[in-house]
């Protein structure tokens, strides 16, 4: 039977639908693109903010339609919004054969059996089920970059987060299994691993006692076929020197961090139940600048988030001017139910939180703009993506440029180039947040 399966979401939840890509395929089925012709479709839910509340419901509400024509046989959804909302999807949208939640998703294959049977099913595991790795996977990202999701949870508990109460506490994966699932990814041509977890830094401590991401690291560079390691989702208070070190020593690691520091504002930190201070979030670019010179630094932000002064906006505003972050992303305020900050007093009116964001991604576009004329001349390598089509150019990414969320180096060349190519190139001009470029004389595959 076809199966189509619709990921949505963050490349976490990415991960868990390659994982039930590869547990189908090993029961025999296969796989289509084509709704049309599904016999099965699975929709991986996200429920982070409202937008992605959204678009989840509205791809299972399209989907459904299918059912009409006879040929869709089961609708199954699964995901973030399946683990919160799971009794009010069977009632409201009859077309959904069976509810998984986040922590049962090894059951998929289990799941589309009973469906078949004539069982409808609304399954959720013990959202403490310790995470495992090494499992086959369909990799979806082209073959040459994946993720390794290295833990499952949060212990954090921000104010406006609703991730610990739809993926559990924090659970790392052992680091056999993620030793032996990347070497697995290596063999079949990924060159760039990407670790993700809800946060990386805190790798180990549930497991072993002690933070392990810089071991697992050291590890991991260790594996033949890799060339690149990149890190996301680093919460600064967990950077210890340690990781700065191993980052600095490994070749294979880009210098990249993605540091979510949300505000520069301290009264808006302490409101969001962060863990730092600006002083403190100040301190630790400081340090990774000094030690690691060459490091590109992301961050996202939240803006209008509840008690947001004009003062506070302001303060947020002259904290990025000064940090001049490489890559930034902002986000207006989503109060999410069930969450602290849902219920806090002074909720921001939609039109001045989108002000406010309009406002620092303006300044964060100067601010990319000085920084991309800056690498005009300097020679950087970069992984192939892919060939634009009809012309002898193709798309890239530099160490300083994570999938899907920063920007590209565009290379006009004859030579015969394919995804997960590096190619040093030396930089000829920039637009926007993009590069572009040439092929230096040195070459390689």
């Amino acid at each position: 039977m076809k199966i189509l399966l619709v990921s949505l979401g963050c490349d976490k939840n990415l991960v868990d639908s390659e994982v039930m890509l590869g547990t189908l395929a090993e029961k025999g089925y296969t796989f289509t693109d084509d709704e049309s012709e599904a016999e099965i479709i699975i929709i991986n839910t996200c429920c982070f903010i409202n937008d992605a509340k959204e678009e989840s419901v509205n791809a299972i509400l399209e989907m459904a339609e299918l059912k009409k024509t006879g040929r869709l046989k089961a609708l199954i959804v699964t995901g973030c919004l399946a683990q919160r909302y799971q009794k009010e999807i069977r009632k409201e949208i009859a077309e959904v054969d069976a509810v998984v939640g986040t922590s049962a998703i090894d059951k998929i294959a289990e799941i589309i059996e009973d469906v078949m049977a004539g069982k409808g099913r609304e399954l959720l595991m013990p959202l403490d089920r310790r995470p495992s790795g090494n499992r086959k996977r369909i990799v979806t990202t082209g073959g040459h970059y994946a993720y390794l999701k290295i833990a499952e949870g949060c212990d954090k508990h921000c104010t406006y987060c609703i991730i610990p109460k739809i993926r559990g506490g924090y659970r790392s994966v052992p680091m056999e299994e993620l030793a032996a699932e990347a070497e697995a990814l290596a063999d079949e041509g990924v060159k760039e691993l990407i670790l993700v977890a809800q946060e990386t830094t805190l790798y180990g401590m549930d497991l072993y006692g002690e933070k392990k991401l810089p071991e697992l690291l050291t590890r991991l560079c260790r594996i033949p076929g890799l060339y690149w390691i990149r890190i996301l989702y680093c919460y600064p208070e967990e950077i210890t020197d340690d990781l700065i070190r191993v980052m600095g020593q490994e070749e294979k690691i880009c210098h990249y961090l993605d540091i979510p520091v949300q505000h520069g504002s301290d009264s808006v930190l302490k409101r969001m139940g962060r863990k730092t201070d600006s002083a403190q979030i100040r301190g630790i670019i400081k340090k990774l600048r000094e030690k690691i010179p060459d490091i590109c630094l992301r961050t996202t932000l939240i803006t209008g988030f509840p008690g947001e002064t004009e003062e506070d906006h302001e303060i947020l505003m002259e904290f990025v001017d000064e940090m001049e972050f490489d890559r930034l992303g902002v986000f207006a305020y989503s109060p999410e139910e069930d969450t602290a900050a849902a219920l806090m007093p002074d909720q921001i009116e939609e039109s001045v939180k989108e002000e406010r964001r309009n406002a620092l991604m303006e300044l964060q576009q100067e601010i990319a703009y000085e920084a991309a004329e800056k690498m005009e001349g300097k020679s950087i390598y970069a992984m192939i993506e892919g060939k634009i089509a009809d012309e002898d150019a193709y798309v890239a990414r530099t160490y300083k440029d994570a999938p899907n969320v920063d920007g590209y180096l565009f290379i006009h060349t004859d030579r015969q180039l394919m995804s997960g190519d590096f190619v040093k190139v030396r930089i000829t001009g920039s637009y926007e947040y993009d590069l572009i470029g040439e092929i230096c004389d040195e070459f390689t595959e």
